[in-house]
């Protein structure tokens, strides 16, 4: 069976993108909603979120 990035329908906090990500590579969301939040802290912030909202485009439901 072929795994599909998709945005995550039940592990959502905003648009599912952390939960789906973590739901593909089989880790706990949380760490990757951790690892969101440092990187976009550490570029200044809005970077991180015109990257979580590109990815909320195009990443399917």
């Amino acid at each position: 069976m072929e795994k599909k990035l998709r945005r995550s329908i039940v592990d959502r906090k905003i648009c599912g993108v952390c939960g789906g990500i973590g739901e593909y590579f089989n880790i706990d969301p949380t760490i990757v909603r951790l690892g969101w939040v440092f990187l976009s802290l550490f570029s200044c912030g809005f970077p991180g979120l015109i990257a979580y909202f590109i990815a909320c485009l195009i990443i399917p439901e």
